[in-house]
């Protein structure tokens, strides 16, 4: 169970965080003397990916395509036939071809013919898209308008192999890629600068600290007038000198240095990987923790009455339980105001708690206040 790796994961956690932050301190590197560059927490408002989907078919299957129940898959190759000049065709039944969708995120800037990565998913029945080709497939933006074109060998990056009823799978084979798949058939426009001659930067991770000191730093280095609208956005008035060559005025601006701001203490549990990340800042004020154990244990044994010779009677089976209880004494350790995640857990550990209940009295001692994080348990 992934319980068995939470406490020790927890403990090298802390065990980490305990090693580095001394380190810190004797080399005399506090968290206000590290920097970081604004295009590191920042995105300028305008440049951004956008999402592009379509329907494709891949043919060249091994017999691993799509049955006659995916319809939509017969009629879809029934029509590229037909643009290819084989005429109108009936629907086919053909098993060496799947239905696709074709999604990409082409990122901002990308001119006609520069390639980016697509993903190919079967919509039909298909059970492997393993040795497909995808045919010709325009990708359309929101707007219904095609700026991507995608065609090329499938890479799933899996197997699976099927006879006799038993199979073999590694990774999904009805999901693949095809690097550099899809070729820019039409540009996306993007507005840096609004019309008052305006640019803004969009926080990555939105706090009132780092926006407020980048608004100081866009102000001292003179290459514009900043003004911080909220803990997500800085507005950049952009000086006269720089509206014919703004791409100068950006890079210079990405390249100031922030001091990273202090993140807001957190402990994230990841239940399905028993991962537990905990923040730097966490602390527990003070709080009493009982654990106590009950244990309640059911036996049943079955027993089957035979009848004696020649008696014509029949054969009874009856069921006997028994239950037993076993209570543990609970202990009680008690914590001061500033224990960390770590002395927690050694304490824990102490007392023999199972892995299993550490989620439990997290939660507890989140729900009592005492733990002075935010738990998120993904």
């Amino acid at each position: 169970m992934w319980f068995k790796h939470v406490i020790p994961v927890v403990a090298a956690a802390a065990l980490l965080i305990g090693n580095i932050l001394p380190g810190f301190a004797a080399e005399g590197i506090r968290l206000q003397d590290i920097r970081v560059r604004v295009k590191d927490v920042a995105n300028v408002r305008g440049a951004r990916i956008n999402q592009l989907v379509g329907y494709g078919i891949v043919v060249g299957l091994n017999g691993t395509g799509d049955s006659q129940r995916a319809f939509f898959t017969n009629k879809a190759l029934a029509n590229a036939l037909e643009r290819l000049g084989m005429g109108n065709l009936p629907a086919l039944n053909v098993k060496n071809v799947a239905g696709v969708l074709v999604t990409a995120s082409l990122p901002p800037f990308f001119k006609q013919g520069q390639q980016v990565d697509v993903t190919i998913s079967s919509i039909g029945d298909s059970k492997s898209l393993q040795g497909g080709v995808l045919v010709r497939t325009p990708l359309r933006g929101p707007d219904n308008r095609t700026y991507l074109v995608a065609q090329g060998s499938v890479s799933i990056g899996g197997f699976g192999v099927e006879a006799n009823g038993s199979s073999v799978q590694k990774n999904s084979t009805t999901v693949g890629r095809i690097p550099n798949g899809g070729i820019v058939e039409a540009e996306v426009p993007v507005t840096l600068m609004d019309e008052n001659n305006y640019l803004y930067y969009s926080l990555i991770n939105p706090d009132f600290s780092t926006a407020s000191e980048l608004e100081t730093k866009v102000n001292k280095s003179l290459l514009g007038n900043a003004t911080a609208m909220d803990a997500a956005t800085v507005r950049v008035y952009v000086p006269a000198a720089y509206r014919t060559n703004i791409v100068d005025l950006i890079a210079r601006i990405e390249n100031l240095t922030l001091s990273p701001a202090a993140q807001p203490a957190k402990v994230v549990l990841e239940e399905r990987t028993g991962t537990l990340i905990v923040g730097q800042n966490v602390r527990i004020g003070p709080v009493a923790v009982t654990h106590g154990g009950l244990i309640v244990r059911i036996d049943t044994t079955n027993n089957v009455s035979q009848p004696g010779p020649l008696s014509n009677g029949t054969t009874t089976k009856t069921s006997e339980s028994t239950i037993t209880v076993d209570e543990k004494k609970g202990e009680t350790v008690n914590f001061e105001s500033g224990t960390t995640v770590g002395q927690l857990v050694k304490a824990l550990n102490g007392l023999g708690v199972p892995s299993r209940d550490l989620i439990t009295i997290l939660q507890n001692i989140k729900s009592s206040g005492a733990l002075n994080a935010h738990l998120e348990i993904l």
